[in-house]
């Protein structure tokens, strides 16, 4: 099941990675999104998926659960995501974050019977969020066309690859009983958008353009994510392309256009 569905990824990511050399020929404004039209429509898709059946089921699951259970849920998974997350601490060559990691699936797996209790927080242990997709990032891989991949969402190149390490790693995904297997996939899915439930309104009375939204704040997160939340300047591409089309037309060499603050969060 897991060598099938890191296939299918890799198709995307082929596919993502063609559409961005023929990004040209697009017509998408955003030169990080050659494959706009596609990736709208990909996008409302997803939405209809969402408002159908995951946003409803999550929606119970949070009246329902009490918040306690919904919070020890939470925290299990995590503890289970702590695991992949030293490593990648430790392939980014961060070694103090990397044994933070460890410390707290020790303590958390013990003490916390099995990570429903979150107490290596509580003891100081911060608890980090990190993926191949970073880590590529941290390795200077550049991020390749945004695309919106079905179910998954907003990915770019980099982090499609990325997402077939990070399920090929995934616990989860390796237990051999199938119906615990899709069990806990199931759970992880609606706790994980439970908590994401209050962003929905925040979101819709917002955004005049839905997916130009999540597009730009995913974008902006991961660059956050891969500095640990101290990015660098950006260069603006349309202002750059702007320039050079300017100072071709002039018969001047071109300059590169002024960076602008890549505002992460």
């Amino acid at each position: 099941m897991t060598t099938t569905f890191i296939r299918q990824i890799s198709r995307m990511a082929f596919i993502a990675a063609a559409a961005s050399l023929l990004g040209g020929c697009a017509t998408s404004g955003n030169p990080k999104d050659p494959i706009e039209g596609f990736n709208r429509a990909m996008f409302g898709i997803n939405e209809g998926l969402d408002q159908v059946i995951i946003r409803p089921v999550s929606s119970g699951y949070e009246a329902l659960l009490p918040s306690p259970l919904q919070t020890g849920v939470s925290n299990f998974f995590s503890n289970i995501a702590d695991l992949m997350i030293g490593v990648n601490n430790l392939l980014q060559g961060k070694p103090a974050q990397a044994a933070s990691d460890a410390g707290r699936v020790l303590v958390n797996t013990t003490v916390g019977f099995l990570g429903i209790l979150d107490v290596a927080s509580t003891m100081g242990m911060e608890k980090h969020e990190e993926d191949v997709g970073q880590t590529f990032g941290r390795w200077g891989m550049g991020d390749g066309a945004y695309i919106v991949l079905p179910f998954f969402g907003p990915r770019t190149v980099r982090d499609t690859l990325g997402l077939a390490f990070d399920v090929y790693t995934d616990p989860v995904t390796h237990v051999d009983h199938v119906p615990t297997r899709n069990t806990l996939l199931a759970t992880r899915l609606i706790s994980n958008r439970a908590e994401l439930l209050k962003a929905d309104k925040i979101i819709e009375e917002a955004a005049l353009d839905k997916y130009s939204y999540v597009r730009d704040a995913y974008l902006q997160r991961r660059r956050s994510l891969i500095h640990d939340g101290n990015p660098p300047k950006e260069q603006d591409e349309s202002a750059e392309l702007e320039g050079d089309n300017k100072t071709a037309d002039a018969g001047e060499s071109a300059q590169p256009a002024p960076a602008q603050t890549a505002m992460r969060q």
